[in-house]
This record gives structure tokens, sequence and C-alpha cells, in this order.
């Protein structure tokens, strides 16, 4: 149980630099949200339930500008679909997961949690994996609940909160992420070929362009790896 409970807290404090960096988009949504007309409620409703934040910025745009209700359920649908990625990669170890924690755990599963679930699984191996996982999840579940409350009932307080350049510091934050990763050919390639191919298809509707990046990015991933399984058999004969 010791173990557990270190495994836990280590994941909550591997989260950390994430979740300082994910504070502001959380305010700056909860402000946002009032700004548009609607209850603060909404706001923590929509960050308790859906719990992705570029899904929930997409969706309070399109709500504000009175889209019709497919229409948002389809563009966060395609916005949301990268997770499927996260998930296809994690499904090894998270297979042998008790079912109410697999449940949970693809809920709580965003950007930031799996960038250091990853890295851990890489590290340390499948020890204590499910703890450190829900040291991760929860504790960044609960900031980005909390600091949107914060945006949501004190934020219309500031004069031109959303204004003031936060977001920037969720640019840091995934720029932190993918840093580590860029160490290989591979990985390189991957990262110069989603960003490509996500700044020419900017223009799409429904934000596809960011799933033709993530199809584009593995399909390099995919393509080099093969190459390099091939070349090692070819040298091993």
């Amino acid at each position: 149980m010791p173990d557990r409970f270190s495994a836990a807290f280590a994941g909550l404090r591997d989260t950390i630099p994430l979740t300082v960096g994910t504070t502001p988009f959380a305010v700056i949504f909860g402000t946002l949200v009032v700004s548009a007309g609607l209850p603060p409620e909404m706001a923590l409703a929509l960050s308790a339930i859906v719990f992705a934040g570029s899904a929930q910025f997409i969706s309070i745009s399109l709500i504000s500008g009175g889209a019709a209700l497919p229409v948002i359920w389809l563009t966060t649908f395609v916005i949301n679909l990268r997770h499927a990625l996260y998930s296809a990669t994690v499904q090894p170890v998270t297979k042998r997961w008790p079912l109410p924690w697999r449940v949970v755990g693809a809920f709580w599963l965003t950007d930031e949690c799996f960038a250091v679930f990853e890295r851990r699984l890489q590290t340390v191996g499948e020890r204590d994996a499910l703890p450190y996982y829900l040291g991760s999840t929860i504790s960044f579940y609960l900031n980005w609940i909390g600091w949107t409350a914060v945006g949501a009932y004190l934020g219309n307080r500031i004069p031109g909160v959303a204004t003031l350049g936060l977001d920037f510091a969720m640019i840091a934050t995934f720029a932190a992420m993918i840093a580590p990763q860029l160490k290989a050919l591979t990985p390189v390639a991957v990262a110069a070929t989603a960003g490509s191919v996500a700044w020419v298809a900017q223009g799409l509707p429904y934000k596809l362009g960011l799933m033709l990046a993530a199809l584009a990015g593995v399909a390099v991933g995919v393509g080099l790896d093969c190459c390099r399984r091939r070349m090692a058999v070819e040298e091993a004969a």
C-alpha cells in the first residue's frame, strides 16, 4: 500500500508543471463562458463533464454563435479524435486494469496526463501504473475544475482578462510536452510533418486540419519504423 501511495504522489508531482501551465487556460475559459452570457454553472458543467480544453472553447464559441447541436457535436468529436491515438498507445497496459478504472481513466485521459503517463511507462515500466495514473489525472482534473470556477465567478471582475496573453501558457505547456521527445529522427519527422499539415490545413472546417495532421504524423512514424525494422532484418541476415 505505501508503494501505491508513493506512486500516486509521484503522478501528482510529475504533473504539476503541466498543471500550472494550463491553469490560466482554465481561468480564461470560465471568464469567456460568463462573457458569452451563459451562467457560471455552465462553465463548471463543461469542465466537469467534457474535460477537454480545446473542445470546451470551441463549443462555447459555437453555442454563443447559435450553432445547431449536431454541428457542436461533430466539431467537438473531430477535435477529440486524437485521444483515440492516446488510448491505442496505453491500451497494452490499461487493458489489465479493472473495468471501472478503465472507464474513468479513459475520461481523464488528456494531452498533458498522457504525456506524463507515457513517459513514466518508458522510464519505469508498468509497476504501479494505475495509482500513478490516478495521481496524475485526478489532481489535473480537480485543478481544471477549480480554476474554471475562479474564472467563471471572478474573472469578469478583471478587465480584459481574456486578452492578457495568458493563453500563451498553453502553448508553452505543449512545447514542454513535445520537446523531450525530439531526440531521434522519427519523432522529429513526425512533429515536423504534423505541424506542417496542421498549418497548411488550418482553414478546413470543424478543425479537420488537426485530424489530418495527426494522421499524417502517424503515417510518417509508421513508415519510418517499418524502414528501420526492414534495415535491421537485412543487416541481421
